[in-house]
């Protein structure tokens, strides 16, 4: 699969290297790629710019991201006392309306990535998301990484994972249907 990476941090680095590993072919947004051309390379993209810059870097896509699976890895700014109004993956499908959207990659850093991928009992990867498509896309991608993909929901409850208590919190796959209830409550 062509996979277009759009952000130049230590996340966008180490999937787009994973994701070569596995086969895949990336293109990362650099000098010496405009986001607009990864954008354009990509069946599917990985979105992790800064949340300050998100609206501006979509802009500049245009309309390469149009009904594309596009993994959303940002994290807007923390709210507190219960969830937001909108999840920023709601945000950033009102901003860019025809793509597919899912919420995957933001909830860990990618040193703990690392440290647990490829090792039992595997590491969840939360997906959110209202796009079959783009919740089947992201499982492939996560599976092929070494992590063990689990849909929580549509993009009301991509919160869970941006700001919410699954934010930073790393669940084993045996244990993950368990803690996606308990937060549901």
């Amino acid at each position: 699969m062509r996979i277009g990476v759009i952000g130049a941090d230590a996340i966008s680095d180490t999937l787009a290297l994973w994701w070569r590993q596995a086969g895949h072919e990336v293109a990362l947004s650099s000098p010496a790629a405009s986001v607009a051309e990864a954008a354009e390379f990509g069946e599917a993209v990985l979105f992790a710019p800064g949340w300050t810059s998100a609206h501006d870097v979509l802009d500049r896509v245009g309309h390469a991201l149009d009904g594309k699976p596009v993994l959303d890895a940002t994290n807007p700014a923390r709210t507190r006392g219960g969830p937001p109004v909108r999840s920023g993956l709601e945000q950033l499908t009102e901003w860019c309306p025809e793509a597919h959207w899912v919420k995957a990659f933001n909830t860990l850093p990618a040193e703990v990535l690392d440290i647990r991928r490829g090792h039992d009992p595997l590491l969840t990867e939360f997906l959110c998301t209202d796009h079959a498509d783009a919740r089947t896309t992201a499982a492939r991608l996560v599976r092929d990484i070494g992590l063990a993909p689990l849909y929580a929901g549509g993009a009301d409850r991509a919160w869970l994972t941006e700001s919410g208590p699954l934010r930073m919190r790393e669940v084993d796959i045996n244990d993950a249907t368990a803690v996606l209830g308990q937060v549901l409550g």
